[in-house]
């Protein structure tokens, strides 16, 4: 599969510099770092979760798993995971289970793990199993820049 139109006219439109890293096909994030070499910690992770006010990425490193309660009191929303369904309707052009943490250039809020403001580089599924987004740390700051931050996740 090739880079999704709404993340590369989104990459393009914000004047990000970047290249795709190709890897086996794996079926998770932290695999995909695994395949592709890098660290997984430096690997963004796209959780989608949502309540009656609408749905937000929650980026968190590919080695951490997303602490919801945490999540849901630093937004003062009760949140909860999204059904594959609902993943699925938000981002057609993407794999199930490789959403890319550009939300605005599907509609959608996102907050961000602290844990990721501090990556010299930092890499992100493209829309699919095979591919990664490569950007630097600085570019990547700047693609979440409005996005709020926060400590809601924990190392596994």
């Amino acid at each position: 599969m090739t880079i999704p139109a709404s993340v590369k006219e989104y990459l393009d439109q914000q004047g990000i510099r970047y290249d795709v890293v190709s890897h086996a096909h794996t079926a998770s994030s932290l695999r995909s770092a695994g395949a592709a070499n890098i660290p997984g910690d430096q690997l963004a992770k796209s959780v989608v979760v949502g309540d009656e006010r609408g749905y937000v990425l929650a980026i968190i490193p590919a080695t951490h798993r997303l602490d919801l309660g945490v999540l849901s009191r630093q937004m003062q929303r009760r949140l909860g995971l999204a059904t594959e369904p609902e993943v699925g309707g938000l981002f057609e052009d993407c794999e199930f289970g490789a959403v890319p943490p550009l939300g605005p250039a599907y509609g959608i809020r996102m907050i961000v793990d602290e844990s990721l403001t501090h990556c010299t580089d930092v890499y992100f599924e493209a829309g699919d199993h095979t591919d990664l987004v490569h950007v630097s740390g600085t570019d990547f700051l700047r693609l979440v820049e409005t996005a709020p931050r926060g400590q809601f996740s924990h190392h596994i």
